[in-house]
């Protein structure tokens, strides 16, 4: 299935591929990123036989440009089809795929392949704007940890352990998922209620029903709502509507991903790791959202998304050396 889809002529031609993204980025025409002249007639396609593909001139303010300025393609060697080609299998595969394994297949360093993943997780960052939930809807909220020992799964790992210098603990990780709908997770720098509060407070529609577990933490995140929790510790997990098995399925993908395909990733990326978990989980086939879509959706985020080597690297962490 794979093979027949990755034989469509925007993932093989670069022609084609310039098409397919302009008709995502430009639906009404193209659009000048220099001056904002959107008048084709003032737009002009330069075809010279040294000419790059998809280049144009804008005649308002006389500079070139193509569909890759101001997105995550812009300043890349790599040629567009292959750009497209990763961000398909990406979107794809469910747990994720390794960085060594697009090396593999473009035949490039593995710098460039780990540098083209963080751009691809950068453009499926959606902005947040809209609250999920409401009247009627219900949310589940819970937190994890991820990387590092377990031992060290409630402490801060900035926090040296006395009589022992710091060690490498856990990440703590904080998310919510709508039934039925989509999931947004947050690497937090510390579980707390006013840190859990203040992202409820910002990403979830007033009236919505929220359960959670018996934590006092989660519990207070959800204090202003219209909630109840499960108790764990007494051996509940369902009772009636309640329950957060859907968010602990969100996590189960999540730790299966990082632990199975990129065997851990470093503290400063994790959120890049969790948009990418999350705009899968969000665009899901249970939702009507094949793979194709869900790419398609991708592509519509990739403007504003400028990203450096120079600044992802300065944070560069073990995924680095995934396998």
């Amino acid at each position: 299935m794979a093979r027949s889809v990755l034989s469509a002529p925007h993932f093989q031609d670069e022609a084609a591929a310039f098409a397919y993204v302009e008709a995502h980025l430009w639906p009404n025409g193209p659009t000048c990123p220099h001056c904002g002249n959107a008048d084709a007639a003032k737009i002009g396609k330069l075809a010279g036989k040294t000419t790059r593909t998809g280049l144009r001139k804008c005649y308002e303010c006389g500079k070139p440009f193509t569909v890759r300025h101001g997105t995550i393609f812009e300043s890349s060697h790599l040629a567009l089809h292959l750009w497209l080609q990763v961000i398909h299998l990406m979107c794809a595969s469910k747990k994720g795929i390794a960085t060594r394994q697009i090396q593999r297949m473009l035949q490039c360093s593995m710098k460039t392949a780990w540098f083209l993943g963080h751009r691809i997780r950068e453009a499926m960052n959606g902005d947040g704007s809209t609250p999920v939930g409401g009247e009627g809807h219900t949310v589940e909220i819970d937190e994890t940890y991820v990387g590092g020992k377990e031992k060290n799964k409630h402490r801060d790992k900035r926090i040296p352990k006395e009589g022992k210098g710091p060690t490498s603990g856990k990440s703590p990780v904080f998310a919510l998922v709508q039934r039925g709908g989509g999931v947004r997770a947050f690497h937090v720098p510390q579980v707390n209620g006013a840190n859990l509060a203040g992202i409820m407070a910002k990403n979830v529609a007033r009236g919505t029903t929220v359960y959670s577990d018996e934590n006092n933490t989660t519990q207070y995140a959800a204090g202003t709502f219209k909630r109840d929790h499960i108790k764990h510790q007494s051996g509940e997990y369902v009772r009636g509507d309640v329950h957060t098995n859907t968010v602990e399925g969100f996590f189960s993908i999540l730790k299966r991903g990082i632990t199975g395909v990129y065997h851990g990733v470093s503290e400063a990326h994790l959120q890049r790791y969790l948009a990418e978990f999350s705009h899968r989980y969000s665009n899901r086939e249970a939702l009507g959202i094949d793979d194709t879509e869900r790419a398609s959706l991708v592509l519509k985020g990739v403007k504003g998304k400028r990203l450096t080597y120079e600044t992802t690297s300065r944070k560069r962490g073990t995924e680095a050396r995934t396998a």
